[in-house]
């Protein structure tokens, strides 16, 4: 399996690179919880709202949540996992109010052809399916490179008490030389024309092994096709690499993003950088990518794994998950002026004694409500090191930082990586990948105002 090896005493196939630290930091997570450190869980209140655990996840059901929650119209919550019974390979869920009481039903269990660790949370397309990537998995490359699944109930009604929807891999990448492996953390986009955009962090065939790539599909009477916009890299020069997060799109169609490592700083990472923002702009029938800034692991941060949102003055807002002043990773803004972008750091977390490899400063993409305050989690930092779900205000031009809650690797859970959700009456949903009423398994949490 090129460019692939098994880490020793994991329960996963990784990717040799800044991916194989960032997987080996979630199992890590589990391993650590294992010894029993756990806190009792504290209620912490701020802004006068309350935290609730909706769901406490428990072997041999799905376990290990390494990202957000999408909701439909009805609340339900989806989701995924990165094991599940024996497989040990993931799985999708949703989590449904029945009766006052949150009630979970697996909807897909991975099984390598179908998909093998979801690390992203499925989001719904235009179509109403759901639709997801998994970092390894599908039929390309020796099962091995990831894919992207849709995802619907069955057609007819469902007798049974364990109803598994319908899985397919609409692509599998290692299919051809070049066109990407190992979807990360982000999210899928769609545009208006129903067009699929994503990300890819590695490469496991062709001359870009390491470097990631910017994907669209696009289908064609039931098929999809893929079309590479971006191959990033080489090392050492000014692109970036590795891209783990999700797309943004403006109205003229340009994409935003991220890579974790890469530019021309390489004082990161083990020596392979500091990490990057783009631009791809469509042009004439290709695109052409725009650095915006250059990470250089000092007051700015470095390693930024979450995308970025835009206020509606076109200002871009992002996280770094390592570094800053204070260590624990940076909340930037990114703004525009005549062609060129400026950062400013809004924030910095403070590094706790607690946190554990790459598992510091904000993984997941922020999110920005009507008034444009910020939100977003932490893995680690908080008041007990084991992750926080925050908000940056901004008053008069100071953004001020409040703590809507902070994880005690008790029954509230540890270690949230995803990005957090509001439903349409300004409730907060989200993940925490391990703690939990049973230890090291996770929760899914609401944070009512």
């Amino acid at each position: 399996m090129g460019g692939y090896k098994v880490l020793p005493g994991s329960w996963q196939i990784a990717r040799r690179g800044s991916s194989v630290m960032r997987l080996n930091t979630i199992t890590r997570i589990c391993s650590f919880l294992l010894i029993g450190l756990a806190v009792s869980c504290l209620a912490v209140a701020a802004e006068a709202q309350t935290f609730s655990v909706l769901y406490t996840f428990s072997y041999p059901g799905p376990t290990t949540p390494a990202s957000g929650v999408t909701i439909d119209a009805g609340g339900n919550l989806y989701g995924t996992t990165l094991s599940y019974l024996a497989n040990s390979i993931g799985a999708a869920y949703r989590l449904s109010q029945k009766n006052g009481a949150w009630v979970l039903s697996p909807l897909v269990s991975f099984n390598r052809r179908n998909g093998n660790t979801p690390l992203a949370r499925p989001i719904f397309g235009p179509d109403g399916r759901l639709y997801g990537t998994t970092e390894f998995g599908g039929t390309g490359c020796d099962l091995g490179c990831g894919n992207v699944y849709s995802l619907y109930p069955p057609t007819t009604f469902c007798r049974t008490v364990l109803c598994y929807w319908t899985v397919a891999s609409i692509y599998d990448f290692g299919s051809m030389p070049d066109d990407g492996a190992g979807p990360g953390n982000g999210d899928l986009l769609f545009d208006a024309a129903g067009n699929i955009y994503g990300t890819t962090s590695s490469n496991a065939l062709g001359s870009n092994l390491y470097y990631g790539t910017v994907f669209e599909l696009s289908n064609s009477q039931g098929v999809w096709s893929e079309t590479i916009l971006h191959q990033f890299g080489p090392l050492g020069g000014s692109d970036g690499v590795a891209p783990e997060s999700s797309l943004l799109r403006d109205q003229e169609g340009n994409l935003y993003g991220t890579t974790a490592e890469g530019g021309t700083n390489l004082s990161c990472n083990y020596g392979r950088g500091c990490g990057i923002v783009y631009q791809l702009s469509p042009s004439g029938s290709g695109w052409s990518e725009q650095v915006l800034y250059t990470f250089q692991g000092q007051n700015d941060g470095d390693t930024p794994i979450g995308g970025l949102v835009m206020d509606a003055a076109g200002n871009l807002y992002g996280t770094t998950s390592q570094d800053g002043a204070n260590g624990g990773g940076t909340v930037f803004e990114l703004s525009p002026s005549n062609g060129a972008w400026s950062l400013t750091t809004l924030y910095s977390f403070t590094k706790s004694a607690n946190d554990m490899g790459d598992c510091i400063g904000p993984m997941g993409t922020l999110v920005l409500d009507s008034t444009e305050n910020l939100y977003g989690t932490t893995c680690g930092n908080g008041a007990y090191g084991y992750g926080a779900l925050f908000k940056l205000t901004n008053l008069n031009g100071n953004w001020v930082y409040s703590s809507l809650h902070d994880f005690t690797n008790g029954d509230d859970g540890a270690n949230p990586i995803g990005s957090p959700s509001f439903d349409h009456s300004g409730n907060i949903y989200g993940t925490a990948s391990s703690g939990g009423a049973f230890k090291f398994y996770g929760t899914v949490w609401k944070l009512t105002p």
